[in-house]
């Protein structure tokens, strides 16, 4: 008690948030706007913050104003604070009504088409006040999303180089990348494809700078093939299935979402062996960091939605 009674002596919440405010507007006066407050208070919550701490937690540049190192300490600090804080607040609005809550997910649009779905379709139709945000993207800005406390969950394939050491990841099942066709397409009639026939087919593909189309370009080159020149970029999956449900085009997939709910196109796995395709689905969440009510049943739920598709592998 004697560490909390010194720290709360030193530091007040609203000259921390203020110090966050001037960082984000970039300059006191915009952050005195945006507080509805004037600029003399904003520099006085600084002075006082930093007489309190005993270090200059802001400098002046041409761009602006911006932290130092001391003040990037105290911001990042203070954003896990009033992300817990508000946390807090949805947690007595559960407690409150356990069938209602608000939860922010980031995922990769494989997964948010899948198990996500499957999961969301099934919490709102038993908990129809529930409320859930979907951002989808590749694992960079998901694992940003999450770092950054904008989402509470990350739901993707694992990529070590990118998991903090603040970040806990639990592994939900292994799966692969396959090559797919429509039913329709001539190359489902084969028992046996080399990679080498596939590279003159036409492939609608994610951009290269894409997890899934980095790795299209790596397995080719890595079975000492030039990668194919893909017809169609897109990272729309209805605008893929759409191309998928012509019979001419070629694409890669995760195995698991091979059939996810809504699709109308029958998908057919070609017998191809690509190097390095298999992987890990994750859930990643933060270190100290208490969930809500709502993102605990949430993560419940998939677990029990991903368990068949752990067996199956």
């Amino acid at each position: 008690m004697d560490e909390i009674e010194r720290i709360e002596r030193r530091l007040k919440l609203h000259d921390v948030r203020v110090l966050m405010s001037v960082v984000q507007a970039g300059s006191m006066h915009k952050a005195a706007e945006r507080l509805a407050t004037s600029q003399p208070a904003i520099s006085r919550a600084i002075n006082d913050l930093e007489h309190a701490l005993g270090v200059r937690l802001l400098d002046r540049s041409p761009h602006g104003i911006e932290p130092t190192p001391f003040g990037r300490a105290i911001i990042r600090r203070g954003l896990a604070v009033f992300d817990e804080l508000r946390q807090g607040l949805k947690d007595i609005e559960h407690l409150a009504d356990p069938t209602a809550g608000e939860l922010r997910i980031a995922c990769s649009e494989h997964t948010a088409c899948g198990p996500v779905f499957t999961v969301i379709e099934r919490l709102t139709r038993r908990h129809p006040r529930m409320a859930f945000e979907i951002v989808s993207g590749p694992v960079v800005p998901v694992y940003r999303e999450l770092a950054e406390r904008r989402v509470e969950l990350a739901i993707h394939r694992t990529t070590e180089p990118l998991i903090e050491e603040n970040m806990v990841v639990e592994h939900l099942f292994d799966d692969d990348r396959v090559v797919v066709a429509a039913t329709q397409n001539p190359w489902t009639r084969r028992r046996r494809i080399e990679l080498a026939e596939l590279v003159n087919e036409p492939w609608a593909l994610p951009p290269a700078d894409s997890a899934m189309g980095a790795f299209a370009v790596e397995a080719f080159r890595a079975s000492g093939l030039r990668p194919p020149r893909v017809s169609v970029v897109t990272v729309s999956l209805s605008m893929l299935d759409r191309f998928l449900g012509t019979g001419r085009f070629l694409t890669l997939l995760p195995r698991f979402n091979l059939r996810p709910p809504g699709r109308q196109v029958p998908l057919k796995i070609l017998p191809v062996d690509l190097p390095n395709a298999h992987g890990t689905v994750s859930i990643v969440t933060l270190k100290n960091r208490t969930l809500s009510p709502l993102a605990e049943l949430f993560t419940k739920t998939l677990r029990a939605v991903c368990k068949p598709l752990a067996k199956a592998h």
